[in-house]
Formats: C-alpha cells, structure tokens, sequence
C-alpha cells in the first residue's frame, strides 16, 4: 500500500524525542510521502531544515488562526516572500476558527482573506483550517472561483456545503474523527461521497483515531484511516490508498518527486 500524509506536523515539539523513529514507522507503513503544513512565522526555518533533510517531507507555509496572537501583520509580507522563494508545495495551513470564543473574528478574517491572495498571487493550493466557520469559508472562496484549489483539512461540514467545495475544485482532508462510529454525518459523507475529492491526513499529533483515543497520533496511522475509509465505501483499503495518492500528487504536485 503506497499512501500519503497530506496533512501532518511532525515539525511538532512532541516529535522532538523521537522524529527519526516516527518516521521510519511511517515509512514502513507505505507512507512515502507527508505534507506538513506551518502553523506561524516563528517555525518556518525549522520546518524548511526538517523538509529539506528528508526527501519525502514537503512544506506549506501559512500562519493558522489558533495562533492569532503571535502573527503580526508584517508576517503577511514575510509569508509572500517566503512563498516567492521557497517554493512549497501549498499555502498552509490558514483559515478560521470560530470555534474558540477568544480569538477576534475580524483579525482571523484578515488573515485568512491576506493568505487567499498571497496564494491565487503565486498560483498554490492551499491547506485550510476551518472549525465552525465552513460557510464563511465558502463564500470567501466563492470570490476566487477558478483562481484557487486546495483541501479543508479536517473537514466538520454538511454534505451540501462539501458539494459546493468539490464544484470549487476543492478536496476534504479525512483523518482520525472518520474513525469514531458516533461521527454518523462525516462517516455517511466519506461513504458517498466523489472519491476524486479525498485526500487521507494524520494532522499528526493531533485527532488520534478511536483505537488510539487519548494517545499521541501519528503519521503511521493514515494506513488505519485508508482501510476505515475502503470499510465505509465498500471498496478495498490498497485501492483508496491509491486513488488518495494520485489526488494529492494532482493536488500537490511536488509529491511526485
């Protein structure tokens, strides 16, 4: 089974005691290939080091709406520079929150519409976070029809709000919450849904899936979601693994390195 991560931070200082081995585990389990998303300016060096040691390690750059109060507004025209020079294969992750009653809504919206731009600039998906907030989320994204693709990772909407992301040429990330039987509205969406807009994700070391509750999550485990998913689709878990795969490359690009 050849699958990849599309969504995992393994830059994380809870990988710090033992990244090489949590890697070479998701290597064993045919992960060959994660995305890992920046959540704010501060980590983008360390993040670049950590992508540039290891060849099946690729970037996004973006500053994430839970971290709002570290992100200044000269942090937008470092993030374009950074994405004029690096190259990464997204902007990400960045998006809205509007599940956490204390971050202020009209700065996490500056962002987030800031991140848009600077991503449609240089012609990269990107990789979006947004709890609670899928319709605001849609209707900005409305405004760049045709302009910009990408996932919303972790996706917590309705059917119909998906259907519009699939007609905006958008993907939904599916990692850990699919796993939980009590997730009826997400586990009945994965099942119908295009398999063309799936992309498989850890979001690493966060979401453990249900047989790991409580527990450090990670990247390794993607190979579990791949067959919960093929469970719930009727399908095998080798051919949702390759149909994921190919979405990400597409999605990606580099990936295919």
């Amino acid at each position: 089974m050849r699958l990849i991560d599309s969504h995992c931070h393994l830059d994380a200082p809870e990988f710090d005691a033992d990244r090489a081995a949590v890697l070479a585990e998701a290597r064993a389990c045919g992960v060959e290939a994660q995305v890992i998303p920046a959540v704010t300016a501060a980590n983008w060096p360390a993040l670049r080091a950590l992508c540039a040691a290891e060849p099946d390690l690729h970037p996004a750059y973006g500053l994430h709406p839970m971290f709002l109060a570290e992100h200044r507004r000269e942090h937008l025209d470092l993030l374009r520079t950074w994405v004029q020079r690096e190259q990464p294969v997204a902007v990400g992750e960045f998006g809205l929150d509007f599940y956490v009653e204390s971050l202020d809504p009209a700065e996490e919206q500056h962002y987030f519409e800031a991140q848009l731009a600077i991503a449609a600039e240089a012609g990269l998906p990107v990789i979006l976070h947004a709890r609670r907030a899928v319709e605001a989320t849609l209707i900005a994204l409305k405004r760049y029809r045709g302009q910009l693709r990408g996932v919303v990772h972790s996706y917590a909407g309705s059917a119909e709000q998906a259907r519009q992301l699939f007609d905006l040429g958008f993907s939904l990330g599916i990692g850990g919450p699919v796993t939980y039987p009590r997730a009826q509205r997400l586990r009945a969406l994965v099942a119908e849904m295009p398999i063309e807009h799936l992309l498989l994700e850890s979001d690493a070391p966060d979401q453990p899936l249900m047989a790991w509750r409580g527990q450090r999550n990670h990247p390794a485990r993607v190979r579990e979601v791949a067959a919960c998913v093929a469970a719930l689709r009727g399908e095998t878990a080798d051919d949702v693994a390759e149909a994921t795969r190919r979405n990400a490359i597409e999605l990606f690009g580099a990936l295919a390195r």
